[in-house]
C-alpha cells in the first residue's frame, strides 16, 4: 500500500513538472545570473528511499541541467528537470537524510528543511539453525555454539565473515553464499596452542578482527593470547593481554595497529606490527568493544556505564557521545540524551557512521530492554534504531518487525551490509539496506 502510494506521489510530481517544465515559456533559456543570490524556498517530497522525485522550488537557477548540481549528503542527486525557479532530481539509493544542495556554477543554495531518507532494512539468517551446537555446512545446516558467550565477528573486502565461536573453541569462517567452515580450532578440545587449522586450540575466544591483507586476529581471555591466522588458518600467537584477559579487538586497517581491552582491568593496549605492546589508555568503565575510523581516532564501548566514547588519536582523549551515564534504557535521539542497556559490539562503516549491538548482559537476558542494533550518525552523534526493537525473539522482517536475541557483535562490509551474532539464537544474521 505504501509503495503504490509513493508510485503514484512520484507520478503526480512527474506530470506537474512536465506541464511546469513544457508551460512556461517564459522560462525557456532563463541563465544563471553568477554571483548573485541564489534561494531554496521549498521542496516535495519531504521524504523517501532511493528513486524518490523531488521537485525543488527556489530562485536563480537555469534551465540548462548541465550546470546544476543536486545533492544530499554530498551524494549526488540525477537532475532530470530544470527552470528558472525548479529542480527536478531523484534521489539515490543510500543517500542518507539531510539538507538538500543545489549548486549552479560557484553559486549555492541549501534548504532549511531535511530530506528525510527512509531505508528498507531487511533481515535474513546468513548461517546457523538457532540450536546450538558444532557443525559445518550451507546457512540453516551449520551450528554454532554462543550461549553465555559474548562473541563478536568481522568481514573481510571479499565479503568473507569471521565468527569467534567460543562455545566450540574456534575461529569459523562464512563464505558471502553462507558455507560455514572452521578456519582455526576444534570444538573436540579447548586448550592452548598455536598450529594449522585443527591443529590449533583455543580456550574462548571471544573477538575477531581482519586486517587488509585479510590476516584475522582473535582475543581469547582465559589464554589471554593475541593470535594471528592467516588466510590459509595458520594460527601464530603475537601477544599476550596486558591488565587482564582481552576480551575484544579492533584493527586499524592503515597502518596495522592492533588494539585490544583488558576488560577487567579498564585498559586499553596497543599491540603495533613491530611487536611493541603497551597500555595506552587506563580506568575505563568495562571497556567491551572497540573500532577504528579512518583518522585514527578509537571508538569504545563502555559496557559498564551505558556509553560510548571517542578517544582521540595519539592524545586519547575521551569524548563521550552517545548514552547517559549509569542510566540504563533502550532511547534514541541525540546522543546525550539517548540511552543504552549492557551495550557491547561495535561496528564502523566507510562513512564513520557506527552500529552498537545492544546487550551484551552476563547472561544474555532475554528481558533486557535493548535487543536492537543502534545506528549513531557520524558527526552529529545521533542515535537511532537501525534494526530490531526493545524485545527479544527470533523474526526475520524489515525494520523493527525484526528480532534479535542478544546481539552481541556487529560488523559492516565494505557494501555496507552489516552482519549480528545473534547470541541466544546462535545464529549469524545479515542487514541489507534498500
Amino acid at each position: 500500500m505504501i509503495s503504490n502510494k509513493k508510485i503514484s506521489y512520484s507520478l503526480l510530481i512527474i506530470l506537474f513538472a512536465v506541464f511546469t517544465f513544457t508551460g512556461c515559456k517564459k522560462d525557456e533559456g532563463f541563465k544563471h545570473a553568477n554571483g548573485a543570490a541564489m534561494t531554496i524556498e521549498d521542496f516535495t517530497a519531504k521524504q523517501g528511499g532511493g528513486g524518490t522525485v523531488v521537485l525543488i522550488t527556489g530562485s536563480n537557477f537555469t534551465t540548462d541541467t548541465a550546470q546544476i548540481a543536486v545533492t544530499i549528503n554530498g551524494k549526488k542527486l540525477a537532475v532530470v528537470g530544470a527552470n528558472g525557479n525548479q529542480v527536478m532530481a531523484v534521489v539515490p539509493k543510500k543517500c542518507g537524510s539531510g539538507n538538500i544542495v543545489v549548486k549552479v556554477g560557484a553559486d549555492s543554495a541549501v534548504s532549511s528543511g531535511i530530506f528525510n531518507y527512509v531505508f528498507t532494512r531487511t533481515v535474513t539468517t546468513l548461517a546457523g539453525n538457532g540450536t546450538a551446537g558444532f557443525a559445518n555446512g550451507e546457512g540453516v545446516d551449520a551450528m554454532f555454539k554462543f550461549h553465555d558467550y559474548r562473541c563478536g565477528l568481522t568481514v573481510d573486502d571479499k565479503l568473507n565473515v569471521y565468527v569467534a565461536d567460543a562455545g566450540n573453541h574456534c575461529i569459523r569462517k562464512i563464505t558471502p553464499d553462507g558455507v560455514v567452515s572452521t578456519l582455526a580450532g576444534s570444538p573436540e578440545g579447548a586448550g592452548y596452542s598455536d598450529g594449522t587449522g585443527s591443529g590449533a586450540k583455543f580456550q574462548t575466544p571471544f573477538d575477531v578482527a581482519v586486517d587488509a591483507a585479510g590476516n584475522v586476529y582473535s582475543v581469547d581471555p582465559w589464554n589471554w593470547d593475541i593470535r594471528k591466522i592467516t588466510p590459509d588458518g595458520i594460527a601464530t600467537t603475537i601477544g599476550w593481554s596486558i591488565g587482564s584477559g582481552p576480551f575484544c579487538i579492533g584493527i586499524d586497517k592503515l597502518n596495522g595497529n592492533i588494539y585490544y581491552t583488558a576488560h577487567d582491568a579498564g585498559k586499553i593496549n596497543r599491540l603495533l606490527p613491530d611487536g611493541t605492546n603497551a597500555t595506552i589508555i587506563e580506568g575505563l568503565a568495562w571497556p567491551a568493544d572497540i573500532t577504528v575510523d579512518k583518522d585514527h581516532n578509537l571508538f569504545i564501548v563502555l559496557h559498564d556505564i551505558a556509553q560510548i566514547g571517542k578517544f582521540t588519536a595519539d592524545t586519547w582523549t575521551q569524548t563521550i557521545i552517545a548514552g547517559q551515564e549509569n542510566a540504563y534504557g533502550y532511547k534514541n535521539g541525540p546522543g546525550a540524551t539517548a540511552q543504552f542497556s549492557s551495550p557491547w559490539g561495535i561496528g564502523i562503516n566507510s562513512d564513520g557512521g557506527l552500529y552498537i549491538a545492544g546487550n551484551g548482559n552476563q547472561g544474555g537476558d532475554p528481558n533486557n530492554p535493548d535487543q536492537s542494533i543502534r545506528y549513531i550518525t557520524p558527526g552529529t552523534w545521533n542515535v537511532s534504531t537501525f534494526s530490531g526493537s526493545g524485545t527479544s525473539g527470533y523474526a526475520e522482517g524489515v525494520g523493527d518487525a525484526a528480532a534479535f536475541n542478544a546481539p552481541t557483535g556487529v560488523a559492516v562490509d565494505k557494501n555496507g551490509t552489516v552482519y549480528v551474532l545473534d547470541r541466544n539464537n546462535n545464529r549469524i544474521r545479515k542487514i541489507v539496506s534498500e
